[in-house]
């Protein structure tokens, strides 16, 4: 029999000893968020990247923490998608649902790190990375002027070595949010950015790809100006994983990186036809590393639960014990960093509402690790889509091969005039050629996506959710659009 006088110090021996206390109690003090630019998910080598080699810093990263196989953005669009990091909440809840600030109340969570005494500091993207106007960074550093138009590395290791710097100075813990501009356009080495930069000096990647060293994505064409782009774009993400490494060896060398939180993500994927500002698998799935010293296990990879950008406010601030405003949509993984499992994180869902240009295309989807779904209101046969994707060589040349090439010149009109509704099966298609939308053999699963997708625009006040319900008529949706558009402008 155990006696009263032993128990407590038995009881306290069971509970430090828990794997699980003595992670918790590692005290974490800083945050690092790391974003790289319009880089697809599987451009980075642990995510099974074709090009060899390609993102050594960010592999290394990856070797250090733990990475996810289901994560993603909420919308793949530059300025929203960051809407949603710096809020918690989908991009219809907050109001940033293009380029442009709020105009409702919400809480971001640079103000709730500010108010808890953090140094705030955002390196390029500050306008996209500021819900509002007021939005309380201590340090904003541009891109042109600080940091070589986003691209230099040895401007952002100078820049984090003297944010630190500042932060010990001040005795406080920081929340830095450095975000490197590649790849996204204007690609390395191509002709749209000899026109952007003249007369200017851009920093050289580490390593420059040629278009026999790249393999073209299944959802694109592999024709000479693809591969030449492709070639392009893939030393860009060379030049951009250049950048994350000099941000992680300014933090490593400073002597915080014990005590600093890392995530690495990119906003969306590339700037490509069928990726950027669109619903697609190659739209809104991100590489999403996490390093949390002496508690995530070193290698350690999650690819059972999906977590989406609206997460990602709730987590840090739940791993530094900080109460999370209540109006947010999303939820803390921090259980599953611990090597746990949560429930309801088989799905996720996606939007799309305007591109840069102020052009509206709405858009909402479903998908798990099998099935995706995706409504688009817009496509009534008449509307033509238009986005950054097409300024490059790529859609110029599909646009040349469509000529003579039937099956490309079907992707192109796909592209341009898209359907109200889209139904893909991931595992035997993860590149979206074959709607299956009218196969009769996935009517019962298809009603299911949707009523799933129903239920969710429903508890989020999705104001698509009349579209959704009528959107057989094609009537209908042009009066949603008008009103959308008016809603909008306003």
């Amino acid at each position: 029999m155990i006696s009263k006088l032993k128990l407590p110090l038995l009881l306290l021996l069971t509970i430090f000893s828990n794997p699980l206390f003595c992670q918790q109690s590692k005290k974490i003090k800083n945050v690092l968020l790391i974003t790289v630019d319009d880089m697809n998910y599987n451009s980075v080598g642990v995510y099974g990247a074709s090009v060899p080699d390609i993102t050594p810093n960010i592999d290394k990263l990856a070797a250090q923490g733990m990475r996810f196989e289901n994560a993603h953005v909420n919308i793949a669009v530059c300025a929203p998608s960051r809407g949603v990091l710096a809020t918690g909440m989908y991009p219809h809840k907050s109001g940033i649902e293009g380029f442009f600030k709020t105009d409702k109340n919400v809480t971001s969570i640079v103000e709730v790190l500010k108010d808890e005494n953090f140094l705030t500091g955002v390196l390029s993207k500050e306008e996209h990375s500021s819900p509002e106007e007021d939005t309380p960074w201590d340090v904003k550093r541009s891109r042109a002027k600080h940091l070589g138009n986003g691209r230099d590395a040895n401007k952002y290791y100078n820049e984090v070595v003297s944010f630190i710097k500042r932060a010990k100075r001040e005795n406080k813990p920081f929340y830095l949010m450095a975000n490197a501009n590649d790849p996204h356009r204007p690609f390395s080495g191509s002709d749209q950015e000899q026109r952007a930069w003249k007369n200017q000096s851009i920093a050289p990647p580490s390593k420059i790809y040629l278009p026999n060293e790249v393999e073209v994505p299944a959802f694109l064409p592999d024709i000479p100006k693809v591969r030449q782009e492709i070639a392009e774009y893939y030393t860009s993400v060379r030049r951009a994983d250049d950048v994350v490494g000099a941000i992680l060896k300014a933090l490593d060398e400073s002597g915080k990186a014990d005590n600093t939180l890392v995530m690495f993500l990119s906003d969306h994927g590339m700037a490509l036809p069928f990726a950027k500002t669109n619903c697609y698998l190659n739209s809104t799935k991100t590489p999403w590393i996490v390093r949390w010293p002496e508690v995530v296990k070193p290698k350690s990879v999650d690819n059972t639960h999906f977590i989406s950008g609206i997460d990602f406010m709730p987590t840090v601030l739940d791993i530094l014990n900080i109460e999370t405003p209540k109006e947010i949509d999303g939820r803390s993984f921090k259980k599953l960093l611990l090597g746990g499992k949560q429930e309801g994180r088989t799905y996720v869902y996606t939007q799309f509402h305007e591109t840069s240009a102020r052009e509206r295309y709405p858009m909402r989807a479903i998908q798990d690790n099998r099935y995706l779904y995706i409504f688009s209101p817009w496509a009534d046969g008449k509307r033509k889509f238009r986005n950054e994707s097409q300024n490059g060589r790529t859609f110029k040349a599909m646009r040349e091969a469509a000529f003579t090439n039937e099956a490309i010149a079907n992707r192109v009109d796909l592209f341009v005039n898209r359907v109200t509704e889209e139904f893909y099966d991931l595992e035997k298609d993860p590149d979206a050629l074959h709607n299956l939308i009218h196969n009769p053999s996935y009517k019962k699963r298809i009603e299911a996506y949707t009523a799933k997708l129903r239920k969710w625009m429903i508890d989020t006040e999705d104001l698509a959710l009349e579209a959704f319900d009528n959107r057989y008529s094609k009537e209908f949706l042009a009066l949603y659009m008008n009103k959308d558009q008016a809603r909008n402008r306003k």
